[in-house]
This record gives structure tokens, sequence and C-alpha cells, in this order.
């Protein structure tokens, strides 16, 4: 027959909540970082991985379209001077 330490027993439960209480704790901590910098994140005024690329990409379709238009008003132009 095993007997059980009672002392041992406590220790052992003490510990198991301590580690419960240790885990509460971290998840807290990390939830509170993550809020702290999404609040600074955003009072940075950063854009989005996606907002950028819009972005971008209408930037470069302006861009092409600039150079096109830019050719016809050349081609307008020697026409012009040719008259």
């Amino acid at each position: 027959m095993q007997t059980r330490n009672k002392m041992l027993d406590d220790f052992s439960r003490l510990m198991t909540n301590a580690m419960g209480v240790a885990q509460g704790a971290k998840d807290e901590a990390e939830t509170a970082m993550k809020s702290m910098l999404d609040r600074w994140l955003a009072d940075r005024n950063f854009v989005t991985r996606e907002e950028f690329e819009s972005v971008r990409l209408m930037a470069q379709k302006a861009r092409e379209e600039n150079i096109a238009l830019a050719a016809r008003l050349d081609q307008l132009e020697a026409e012009q001077a040719k008259k």
C-alpha cells in the first residue's frame, strides 16, 4: 500500500496553481503589449500593405498614362509644326 504525503500533495497543488497564474499573467501581458503596439501604430498613420499596393498601382497607371499623353502631345506638336 502506498501512503500519500499531505505536504507533498499540497506543494504539488500549489505549484500547479502557480503555473496557471503565471500562464494567465503571460497571456495578459501579451494582450496588453499587442494593444499598446496597435495603438502606437495607429497613432503613426502607417498604412497597410494592401493600401500601399493599391496606391502604388494607381501611381504606376498614372505614370503610364502620362507617358502616353506626352507622346501624343509630341506627335500633335510635330504635326502642327509641319503646317
